[in-house]
């Protein structure tokens, strides 16, 4: 698997930005959101249990990783017709503030490592990359297990101060000096 100070790997997705099929689709890519910060996650598959928990989860805390000057990116392996249909038919998925990418070739997802040997899917995975492209936050749970969105943006805070922060660091708190 991919792991911190590497390059996250280029790609170029169709995504699912919206619910009108006359806007619905657009690529993504690498170079979309330029010197931003990419907050990446992965979900196995949609119109499953616990994806659209945490999918909601990160459509409620946008703004804060917005107002962070990174970008929200959601992916699985479904083509954007299926994240489509899933956003129109799931009330907490209608209004979502960020694309939902189809690696619908499994070509991300295998570059990162994260491909699901046993189910064939993406899996649960989020990644923070800074503005130079360079991985600086993994995390993987198990298929059934959803993540803490809160973690995630702790995460993101703690990096963003370029300093030391210890366990359990929020933002605000003293760092850490060295001495």
């Amino acid at each position: 698997m991919l792991g911190i100070g590497q390059k996250f790997p280029t790609f170029n997705l169709k995504a699912a930005i919206s619910n009108d099929i006359k806007t619905a689709f657009q690529d993504i890519g690498n170079d979309t959101y330029k010197d931003k910060w990419l907050v990446m996650f992965f979900w196995p598959k949609d119109f499953t249990f616990v994806c659209p928990t945490e999918i909601a989860e990160f459509r409620k805390m946008n703004q804060q990783f917005v107002d962070r000057d990174a970008q929200v990116l959601g992916a699985s392996i479904d083509s954007e017709f299926v994240h489509l249909a899933w956003r129109q038919s799931h009330k907490d998925l209608n209004d979502l503030p960020f694309p939902m990418l189809a690696d619908i070739k499994r070509e991300l997802s295998s570059a990162l490592g994260i491909l699901d040997p046993a189910e064939g899917v993406s899996q649960r995975a989020t990644y923070i990359v800074d503005p130079q492209g360079i991985v600086r936050f993994v995390m993987v749970t198990d298929l059934n297990v959803g993540r803490n969105v809160k973690e995630v943006l702790r995460v993101l805070d703690a990096l963003q101060t370029d300093e030391l922060c210890p366990c359990n660091w929020e933002k605000g708190k003293d760092t850490l000096k060295a001495a």
